[in-house]
């Protein structure tokens, strides 16, 4: 169960995230876990938390850093992960992106398209260095998840359609600064069962056959991430079924000798050990409807406004045995500013403090300044 230091929090302004790091901790435990002694390699999805605070346990847990610009690069690198470690994905990398990444030898370039990957090699060539690349594939497997998260589909704008990976290979293998070192794949995220994953397997393994049956092999086969987490009931799952994920992929796909299985995970890794605390600014009656009104808003966590996203929200302060049912709303003017309706909390008050849970993942890192309100600040025990 996380664990809130509330004589801290009352002294603080909020709103402000708090991070646990014994909770991250556990996290990453679980994941090094979990791969056993496979040849396993995860690389932290840094779009979801950048916090220095956090990324300085998962370089120490081993892991790598899966990127989508050069801002999150560049971050990679300070916050010490090798950069042989360090993969760069994105459907959109710009010049100057791909410019940065050549001369940092990152471990390889995730390629989501023909014109990218042309690119790059030109970029390469010019430099007279080789360039590793995956070639990101687009298995056509829904996921079920959100449609804004979803990202598996043929008609996505991520990725290479199956049917167009054939002459997207013959182009890596004509290119002499190119060096094709895997396939990558990443079907959606927020996933909270198997099935889609296990479908992904038997898309991979019937893509291994048939290149190798052409003598092609790929020493690299990156899968992605997008596992999900409880946000209805986080205490009953404060660490992600980490095992179950890797042990459909060790169960329904046979890697060849010394072939490597990549993931990026981020949602799973950072988000539990994250909450915003906000403290209620006023609890107001409508005709039919009771409001609590709180200093955080969409600015500081957008993704219920964004998704229609739900994160559970507790009263940390009442000491009230008797529960009302309240929304739960920001001060934004934006109707959109609501993080809850029809929650059942204890009766509130004025001052009290709330957390909104599982925020560790697409919070802070999200957070903006529109109506020119300033980041909120970090905690961290």
């Amino acid at each position: 169960m996380a664990q809130f230091p509330l004589s801290e929090f009352q002294k603080r302004p909020t709103p402000f995230y708090y991070y646990d790091l014994g909770v991250l901790d556990e996290t990453l435990k679980a994941i090094n876990e979990g791969i056993g002694q496979s040849p396993y390699h995860v690389h932290y999805a840094l779009k979801a938390n950048a916090n220095p605070a956090l990324l300085t346990p998962i370089v120490a847990a081993g892991l790598g850093a899966d990127c989508v610009s050069v801002g999150e690069i560049k971050v990679a690198l300070n916050a010490g992960f090798p950069a042989d470690k360090i993969f760069f994905a994105g459907v959109g990398k710009s010049d100057s992106e791909i410019d940065f990444a050549l001369d940092a030898h990152i471990g390889c370039f995730n390629v989501e398209s023909l014109p990218e990957l042309k690119l790059i090699a030109e970029m390469a060539s010019n430099k007279s260095i080789i360039a590793n690349v995956a070639l990101r594939v687009n298995p056509n497997i829904d996921a079920h998840t959100h449609h804004y998260i979803t990202t598996g589909l043929e008609e996505n704008k991520f990725g290479i359609a199956l049917e167009m990976l054939d002459d997207a290979i013959s182009v890596c293998l004509r290119q002499p600064n190119i060096r094709l070192c895997g396939l990558h794949f990443h079907i959606g995220s927020q996933i909270t069962y198997m099935e889609p994953y296990r479908i992904l397997c038997e898309r991979v393994a019937q893509l291994m056959k048939k290149y190798s049956a052409q003598g092609i092999r790929f020493d690299i086969i990156n899968v992605g991430g997008g596992l999900g987490i409880d946000y209805d009931d986080p205490d009953s799952q404060l660490i992600p079924k980490f095992k179950e994920f890797f042990d459909i992929f060790r169960n329904n796909l046979n890697l060849a000798p010394e072939q490597q299985l990549h993931f990026e995970l981020g949602r799973s890794v950072a988000a539990q050990c994250g909450s915003l605390i906000t403290r209620v600014l006023y609890v107001k009656e409508g005709v039919g409807k009771k409001f609590i009104i709180v200093d955080a808003g969409m600015t500081d966590l957008i993704r219920p406004a964004l998704y229609g996203a739900h994160h559970k929200i507790e009263n940390l302060t009442s000491d009230s045995s008797l529960t009302d049912e309240y929304d739960v709303v920001g001060p934004i003017c934006e109707s959109s500013d609501c993080f809850g309706k029809d929650e059942i909390l204890p009766v509130t008050h004025r001052g009290d403090i709330l957390a909104l849970r599982s925020a560790g993942a697409y919070g802070e890192v999200m957070a903006m300044g529109y109506n020119m309100r300033p980041i909120p600040a970090s905690v961290v025990s």
